[in-house]
């Protein structure tokens, strides 16, 4: 059996006492398998080691981990029984919407440059037809976005991203849909939570504005904290990590506990592992193989690998639009690893591929389903 790695670096605090850097963990817990839903259901889980040249893995039965543990690694017990116990916490429901089967969030990006769609839904009227339409497709949640994200993009200034989202969340918000905000600045999160907008989806974490926790914090609203190594106009610029899987969970690990430090609270606060951003083809790969292990944060689990451009790399280099092939697969690997919410931007082509796939895996519950 491998012994365990001591572990060695705690985070470090900001001025605000806020934990700001990722611990560098020794050991962490990968479900085998799991079956996703409110509680997570599994009965394997790979117990992962940090090793150089390359990680080292043991495979058991997870009701004789805890034993296990003891025995075999003294050192690392303690986290993890601390890890096994955050893959048994209950998840959501989000704004009321259970997660006892995933969910679709649809992509509505109201920009000029977006990397996915080409500005189609730039303009206001536009933008609210499709989320309309999306919702109406199956969407359970449409995430509003107003900055493109592409690489080597320039953020809009704070006005004009305003100009962009507000009025369409408002309308969208106004219909009864759930309604989520895509941005770095706690102005516009402020502007979008009053706008009826119920959920942040901030790929910086809440790290690009120093304001942007309080104002989740004030406003009790749920968070989706995303991964991104740099900023959208430099994180493609060699992206490097020691090991992407598990240098990625420390960051977000890292971003949770600064959030709870800031009085928001662990239950409210979603996590992203951020296919594509700061992250090379193979990043990305390996961090979806690894995905179960971010159930260890103890948070819904949302994955976004959609027409992402890792898709058309491993093909034939396809324009963003031509990718929904690549980006079904990505996300229903994401299923079978227990992803709570897919971030899609093709909902009517993603909702009959999950209808399919679960009702593959429970058929009963799916026939029962089918309207008659």
């Amino acid at each position: 059996m491998p012994a365990a790695v001591p572990l060695t670096q705690t985070e470090s605090e900001d001025a605000e006492g806020a934990l700001a850097e990722p611990r560098v963990r020794s050991v962490y817990l990968r479900p085998c398998n799991p079956v996703p839903g409110e509680t997570l259901a599994f009965d394997l889980v790979d117990v992962l080691f940090r090793g150089m040249p390359a990680r080292r893995r043991v495979r058991l039965q997870h009701a004789v981990l805890a034993r296990w543990a003891e025995r075999n690694a003294p050192v690392a017990a303690d986290e993890i029984a601390h890890l096994s116990s955050r893959l048994a916490l209950p998840r959501g429901p989000i704004c009321g919407l259970t997660l006892d089967r995933p969910r679709l969030m649809g992509v509505l990006n109201v920009t000029p440059d977006s990397f996915s769609d080409g500005g189609d839904f730039a303009a206001e009227d536009d933008a609210i037809s499709h989320g309309r339409a999306m919702a109406a497709a199956g969407a359970d949640i449409v995430d509003v976005g107003g900055e493109s994200t592409r690489p080597g993009s320039r953020a809009p200034n704070e006005a004009e991203e305003m100009r962009r989202v507000i009025p369409v969340i408002h309308a969208l918000a106004g219909d009864g849909l759930l309604v989520s905000v895509d941005t770095r600045r706690a102005t516009v999160m402020e502007a979008a939570l009053a706008a009826g907008a119920r959920i942040v989806n901030d790929m910086s974490a809440l790290r690009h504005d120093p304001e942007a926790r309080a104002v989740i914090a004030r406003n009790k609203a749920w968070v989706v904290l995303a991964h991104m190594q740099g900023t959208p106009e430099t994180m493609q610029r060699e992206p490097r990590y020691d090991d992407a899987s598990l240098d990625v969970f420390d960051a977000i690990a890292a971003h949770v506990s600064a959030a709870e430090a800031a009085g928001i609270q662990r239950g409210k606060i979603i996590v992203d592992p951020g296919i594509g951003f700061g992250k090379t083809a193979r990043h990305n790969l390996e961090i979806l193989r690894d995905l179960a292990l971010f159930h260890g944060l103890g948070c819904p689990l949302l994955v976004g690998a959609s027409r992402k451009s890792f898709v058309g790399r491993l093909s034939a280099g396809e324009p963003p639009k031509q990718r929904f092939p690549g980006s079904l697969a990505a996300g229903l690997h994401a299923l079978g690893e227990g992803a709570h919410i897919l971030r899609v931007h093709d909902v009517t082509e993603t909702r009959q591929a999950l209808a399919m796939w679960r009702g593959i895996r429970d058929p009963e519950a799916a026939v029962a389903e089918v309207p008659r």
